[in-house]
């Protein structure tokens, strides 16, 4: 298991537990302020659950969302594959990283890896990184208690550790979508969250073109970029829209003198820093 890290509330989150201490204090002394107590409880509530809906937000806590500095300076863009692994596409997308020398990060579903341990162990071998994308992907994530987030990931964990040999570094929640509990659990857990620069929505749009478009628009050193070995979208022939534009896209890259690395060259006490 990765080494857990100490976890430190968000000024966000400090002023959401100051705003309801002064409440409560509030109603305390003068019971008849209730009504304002309690409406503004409520409007801290709905921005809380506002942020957990922006996936690139650090309001509340640490958040991955470009490669460190020392990684752009090399000129290297960060490329992550999430949703898998499928029994399909991800062989193919190995195979395609393979031969243009590129490296990349796969956020893999446990329940799904489990079904296919022989392809988790194949990223691996193949140079790849293995990264915690929950166990089941849940489109309830965001709205769950900390006793179930603390399920979802620590069983992911887990099946991500023993299938790959090592303890996965990063998490990415479903969607992006999280809750202000999910920090202390990545935390006792050694988990750092990561999410993207730029996405190129391959698991809903089926025109390979406007997804390359996506990633490459003001393409940049250091730049986190996201596709999909699972669940992603099929264009009018039946592939998968990320196994056309992933060569188009590691072309871009070389045209631009930079190099797709996983999350593995990242140093955690550059994201620590930051």
């Amino acid at each position: 298991m990765a080494e857990r890290r100490t976890w430190s509330p968000s000024p966000l989150l400090r002023a959401s537990v100051g705003l309801h201490v002064t409440a409560l204090a509030g109603v305390a002394l003068l019971p008849a302020a209730w009504p304002w107590a309690l409406g503004a409880v409520a409007g801290n509530h709905a921005l809380l659950g506002a942020v957990g809906l922006w996936p690139r937000s650090g309001l509340l806590g640490p958040n991955l969302r470009r490669l460190p500095d020392a990684n752009a300076r090399l000129g290297q863009v960060g490329l992550c594959f999430d949703d898998g692994p499928d029994p399909e596409v991800t062989p193919a997308i190995l195979d395609q990283l393979d031969r243009a020398g590129a490296n990349a990060s796969f956020f893999c579903i446990a329940a799904r890896a489990a079904r296919h341990p022989a392809l988790i162990e194949t990223i691996v071998r193949r140079g790849h990184t293995v990264e915690n994308h929950s166990w089941h992907h849940s489109h309830r994530f965001a709205a769950m208690g900390i006793g179930a987030i603390r399920r979802e990931v620590g069983e992911a964990q887990r099946i991500l550790t023993d299938l790959a040999g090592r303890p996965p570094r990063f998490f990415k929640p479903p969607a992006g979508l999280r809750n202000p509990l999910l920090e202390p659990v990545l935390a006792g857990l050694g988990l750092h969250l990561a999410t993207w620069t730029r996405r190129g929505f391959d698991a809903v749009r089926r025109d390979p073109d406007k997804v390359e478009r996506r990633l490459t628009r003001n393409l940049a050193a250091g730049d986190l970029l996201m596709l999909h070995d699972g669940s992603a979208a099929r264009d009018d022939t039946g592939r998968s829209v990320a196994l056309t534009v992933l060569p188009r896209l590691l072309d871009t890259l070389s045209a631009h003198g930079l190099t797709a690395v996983s999350l593995a060259s990242v140093s955690l006490e550059m994201v620590a820093d930051d």
